[in-house]
């Protein structure tokens, strides 16, 4: 078993967040002192204010994706709060090769179904997960969670 197939929670790098947070602070200093450019001070603020949402919103998800080894499934991290899946839930895990900038990059897409029916698609990248999404399917692989249609 290879180190990242041992790994259990996924996120984005902490140094990320901090990055955007970092950001976003410098480009709030900067909106307040622009004094001879209205317009660029409201630009530059709305900057500011989105680095710093994106910041929370990568923070608060932490870890975006876990394995939960005791009730033999998944846990998803999302703005609205944290959600489980029991290995019965997930239909399908697969890596799909989406078109970005001119070459294709991995996505971790799983399929699963809610206590109340309903499918749900979940999509992972290389930022949601802090590294190769075939690693992560690698790792779900390990501990059979990567549904019955493969």
């Amino acid at each position: 078993m290879s180190v990242d197939e041992a790994r259990l929670e996924w996120a984005t790098p902490l140094g990320a967040v901090v990055a955007l947070a970092a950001g976003g602070v410098a480009l709030g200093v900067m909106g307040l002192v622009m004094s001879a450019d209205p317009a660029g001070r409201a630009l530059v603020s709305i900057a500011a204010l989105g680095l710093l949402l994106a910041a929370a919103a990568a923070g608060k998800r932490r870890p975006r994706l876990a394995v939960d080894k005791e009730a033999g499934g998944i846990v998803v991290n999302r703005l609205t709060g944290r959600r489980a899946y029991a290995r019965s839930d997930i239909d399908r895990a697969r890596i799909v090769r989406y078109p970005r900038f001119g070459r294709r990059v991995p996505m971790l897409e799983i399929d699963v179904r809610t206590g109340d029916g309903d499918e749900r698609l979940l999509i992972f990248s290389r930022w949601d997960l802090g590294t190769n999404p075939e690693d992560v399917f690698d790792a779900l692989s390990v501990h059979n969670l990567v549904g019955r249609n493969q």
